[in-house]
């Protein structure tokens, strides 16, 4: 049995997650920043792919040649970088900073609950297969 096949799409998940976490906060952060660009990405469509990625080749160490789907972000996370975008400003800012304070409060927050299922749902795997490993 290999372990992927017991955890499915979860960890996938919680690495996107865990990177639109830091994006979000990256955004909340420069909230009075002018002209900072809010930035943000489609967490389905890119689970997604990875999910459609999963029998490509993908890089190990350093010195190997990544391939243009294997392509990590600036931060190293296993975002494609051409998945991340710009946020559209609900109302313009003056100084062109484009961060809805309220819209990324929301965002982050919700990112955080599905987080925390992923969570819940991973530690009841691992709680079931070591039932079945010890014999309960």
């Amino acid at each position: 049995m290999k372990l992927d096949d017991a955890f499915g799409i979860h960890e996938q998940a919680l690495k996107l997650r865990s990177q639109r976490s830091e994006l979000l906060a990256g955004n909340l952060a420069n909230a009075d920043t002018p002209g900072f660009k809010a930035r943000d990405f489609d967490f389905a469509q890119v689970l997604q792919g990875q999910v459609a990625q999963g029998s490509e080749l993908r890089t190990t160490n350093s010195r190997h040649i990544a391939t243009a789907t294997a392509t990590a972000t600036a931060t190293g996370g296993p975002v494609p970088a051409g998945a991340l975008g710009y946020r559209i400003p609900l109302q313009p800012s003056v100084d062109g900073n484009t961060v809805n304070v309220e819209q990324e409060q929301m965002a982050f927050s919700r990112n955080a609950m599905e987080y925390q299922a992923s969570l819940e749902f991973l530690n009841g795997r691992i709680k079931g297969l070591l039932s079945a490993i010890r014999g309960d």
